[in-house]
């Protein structure tokens, strides 16, 4: 009976360490599964090794308003070279990263089936994205949605005004966590800890790690809830064979 239960926990971690430790997203751009791509453009390049994105993906990435999603950078004045570095990163990570597999959500979007939730960032990434935006301007809080798109483009809506960046985001964790509706956590971490995710890195991808270790957290909570959900069952089982 315990050999079954234990059997049970483990084909159910083993098929969470499958799945998710080397995933892409069923996105708008994504590749069906990662792999090697070994022309990835400029910002992109770091995932050459293993990517979720195709090279064409990665060029465009770098566009002000490509083909990727028609998204308008420049939505209240042109935005700054040392701001616009880090959406293009973001966009690479969004993209190329094969390891968001532990923060994956099932969505119901036209443009995706999947998104991620809640990614833990590594502080630094999260604040020199802020300091190097700060004296921007943008006219929302969370630019996943609510823009006018009647053009084409995104437009700010008619009820809304630019701002300056500190004032719509005071701190890097508002701003990290709020502009992609919840994408990204904010954290204390830092990228020495192997407890965050990193959007900039050179060398080998640091991210599998970081991946492996939430995973295998979230597998002993999984394991915890499985073992109180089916140890009445068999102690009643138990009871009733002898």
């Amino acid at each position: 009976m315990w050999f079954v239960l234990a059997s049970l926990l483990a084909l159910s971690s083993g098929a969470l360490s499958l799945d998710q430790l080397n995933i892409c997203m069923d996105a708008k751009h994504h590749k069906k599964d990662p792999g090697p791509e070994g022309q990835l453009y400029l910002q992109c390049a770091p995932w050459r090794d293993n990517a979720c994105c195709t090279a064409n993906t990665s060029i465009e990435a770098h566009d002000d308003n490509s083909y990727l999603y028609n998204f308008n950078w420049n939505h209240c004045g042109v935005m700054s070279t040392q701001c616009k570095k880090h959406f293009t990163q973001d966009t690479c990570f969004y993209e190329c990263s094969p390891h968001l597999g532990p923060w994956i959500q099932i969505v119901d979007q036209s443009w995706r089936k999947e998104r991620i939730l809640d990614v833990p960032l590594c502080k630094e990434d999260c604040h020199s994205w802020w300091e190097d935006c700060k004296n921007d301007y943008t006219c929302k809080t969370d630019w996943h949605k609510g823009w006018d798109w009647s053009s084409g483009i995104n437009k700010c809506p008619a009820n809304s005004k630019c701002r300056k960046w500190t004032e719509v985001y005071p701190t890097p964790q508002s701003m990290c966590e709020q502009i992609w509706s919840n994408s990204y956590l904010y954290t204390t971490h830092s990228k020495t800890s192997g407890r965050c995710m990193q959007l900039w890195f050179n060398g080998s991808n640091p991210n599998g790690k970081v991946a492996e270790y939430y995973l295998n957290n979230a597998q002993q909570h999984q394991s915890f809830a499985l073992t109180a959900l089916l140890l009445p069952a068999f102690a009643s089982l138990s009871v009733m064979m002898h």
